[in-house]
């Protein structure tokens, strides 16, 4: 019997020359592209040094539950009257804006073209804020700790809150930042007065759960001390009282 010939090189060579090529993996899909923005500083713009300390208690308190329900007074005008969208009031324009499982934020312009002088977290969903506005007028209190007489900060410049709807407490709202997204929003949103819909969202959820949700409309800004500030959203026909209120107040 003979002897088995021993394997080649070439025979090597032609073994794994005939075996498929494994297929090239697809290229990642590119990245959204964002809209460039056109939004211009507001008249009344004022720079103020960012604390970093902040993002800090935004990471950790948006993170906080829903706690238990307690009670809380609303801070009042002058004789017990709410505005009737005629009055001194400095007008500027509101919107309200989240995803649909996600935290609803408050974006706060002098008008839709210029970029947001406030930004604030709430301490609910998008969803249930839309529900609650559904069954009538809704009262957001924002509150925090009165600080020193020689304190110069502004109530608006607050960093955290106590955030009460319709007297129950809900958590807290944090300002923050405009982030990319948000300016995004508010960018797409330039043309828009008043109003509410949906927009395409920059999430992987498909469906509704993937979509930004939001309502803009003119507010009314009344100082009422340097403790104490309200946005009144102001009726289209100016008939009516307001549908939503927001108390930015120092107790």
């Amino acid at each position: 019997m003979g002897e088995p010939s021993p394997t080649t090189d070439d025979d090597s060579t032609l073994s794994t020359s005939s075996a498929p090529n494994p297929a090239p993996a697809p290229p990642p899909p590119p990245p959204p592209k964002s809209l460039s923005l056109s939004l211009v500083q507001p008249s009344c713009k004022k720079k103020h040094k960012q604390v970093k300390v902040f993002r800090v208690f935004r990471n950790v308190f948006r993170s906080f539950p829903i706690i238990a329900p307690t009670a809380c007074k609303f801070p009042t005008l002058p004789g017990g009257r709410l505005p009737d969208g005629k009055g001194s009031g400095n007008r500027v324009t509101g919107t309200l804006f989240g995803y649909r499982k996600g935290r609803v934020s408050l974006s706060v312009q002098e008008n839709p073209k210029t970029l947001p002088s406030l930004v604030v977290e709430l301490a609910m969903q998008t969803t249930v804020l839309q529900k609650e506005m559904s069954l009538g007028m809704v009262r957001i209190a924002l509150e925090c700790e009165k600080r020193g007489d020689k304190d110069k900060t502004k109530v608006l410049e607050e960093p955290l809150w106590t955030m009460y709807c319709n007297g129950k407490k809900n958590g807290y709202g944090m300002k923050r930042e405009a982030t990319e997204e948000d300016l995004q929003v508010m960018e797409m949103l330039k043309a828009v007065s008043m109003g509410a819909g949906v927009l395409p969202g920059r999430t992987e959820a498909e469906g509704p759960d993937g979509e930004m949700a939001y309502m803009r409309a003119h507010f009314e800004r009344v100082v009422g001390s340097k403790d104490s500030e309200t946005l009144y959203m102001l009726s289209p026909d100016g008939n009516n009282g307001p549908e939503l209120s927001i108390f930015f107040v120092r107790i």
